[in-house]
Parts: C-alpha cells; structure tokens; sequence
C-alpha cells in the first residue's frame, strides 16, 4: 500500500529556471555608465554582473566578452551621447564649429546626468599594459575626432573662412588637446561656469589670430 500511494504521489522534478528578461538597451545603457564612470580597467565582470542586475551567462550570450560589451558602449557613447560634436562640425563657419563644440564640451562634460568627463578621454588614460588592446581603440577614436575637425578646417579654408596660412592640422590638434585638458579637468570637479571661462579665453584668442 505504502508503494502504491508513493507512486500515485511521486516527488515534483525540479526544472530549470528560465533566465529572466531583460531590456537589452537598458542594460547597454547601464553598463556604458559604470564603464564612463570606473573606466574599463576598473570595471570587472563581477562588478558588471551586480550593477546591470543579470547573470553572468546572460551577460556572455546577450553581449559577449567585457571587452565586446565595452565596445558596445562606446558605441553608445559615439552616437547617442556625445551628439554636440556632430552638431559642433555641422556649424555654418569654422569660427562657429569651434564655438559650439567647445560651449557644447563644458556642458557635457560637466552634466549631472552621467558621469563627468569624456568616456574616450578617461578611458586611455586609465588603460595600462594588460589593456593594450582598448587603449589603441581608443586613441583610434580620439584621432578620427581630431581628422574630422581637419577635414573641417580644410573645408573652411577653400572658403576663405580661415586664413590661407592656418595649418588645420595644428588647429584640430590644438581643439582636441584643449577638449582631453577640459575632460580631466571635468573628473577633478571643475564646474560648468570654470570650464566656460576657459573657452571664453581660448575664443578670444583664436579671434585674434584669425
């Protein structure tokens, strides 16, 4: 009898839980802040996993390894984030790119919204030996920038927007230079006002030069 109710009662099996879903967007959006703000050195796999609220497995299958994931965010960054650069280069006058994207550069840099600084710039700097690879990326990221504001120049240049003489290699170089000092400047807690003043005197100086 004691049998036949063990058979008529068996023992419920326990299956494997299916792995919770999650808004991919939302968590690529997570993960490109803890990046921005720790930098990909300072970021782990662990710190991933309890900061974007999902598993590991989850994590390998949806983004791949920490540095696809990384590339991911900085994709992010380049499109969704930093959009006052591409509207700094659609300016109507050389004189105006550098304007907007320096005013635009205090603003963002400086927003409450999301962790201060560049994400490219802090990036590299914060890179060592054993993250060669990111830091290359980087530095790839940072000349593109540096070869779109050329291009710009030369442009300006053929329209007799810039002196015939401006060497517009200097000049992209000199406005990503000051960008990078602004974005350090930034992470040590300089505010929007102070970032501003410094713009303000950079103007003034391009202006008398041009």
């Amino acid at each position: 009898m004691a049998n036949n109710i063990q058979n008529e009662n068996p023992t419920p099996k326990k299956t494997r839980g299916r792995p919770l879903a999650f808004d991919e967007s939302q968590v690529l959006e997570k993960a490109l802040h803890v990046f921005w703000a720790r930098g990909y050195e300072g970021t782990s796999m662990s710190d991933l996993v309890d900061l974007l609220g999902i598993n590991k497995p989850s994590l390998y299958a949806k983004f791949g390894n920490k540095e696809e994931l990384f590339d991911k965010a900085v994709e992010l960054y380049l499109t969704k984030k930093s959009v006052f650069v591409s509207e700094a280069l659609n300016a109507e006058t050389a004189s105006q790119v550098i304007e907007k994207f320096l005013i635009g550069a205090a603003k963002f840099l400086t927003d409450p919204s999301h962790p201060s600084g560049s994400m490219i710039v802090q990036g590299a700097l914060s890179c060592g030996e054993n993250t060669s690879a990111i830091h290359q990326k980087l530095i790839v990221k940072r000349a593109f920038l540096e070869a779109q504001f050329k291009e710009r120049f030369d442009t300006a240049k053929t329209k007799g927007e810039l002196n015939p003489n401006t060497d517009t290699i200097s000049l992209a170089k000199y406005l990503t230079t000051l960008y990078q000092g602004m974005s350090v400047q930034a992470t040590s807690g300089a505010t929007q006002s102070e970032l501003v003043d410094v713009v303000k005197l950079a103007l003034e100086n391009f202006s008398a030069s041009h």
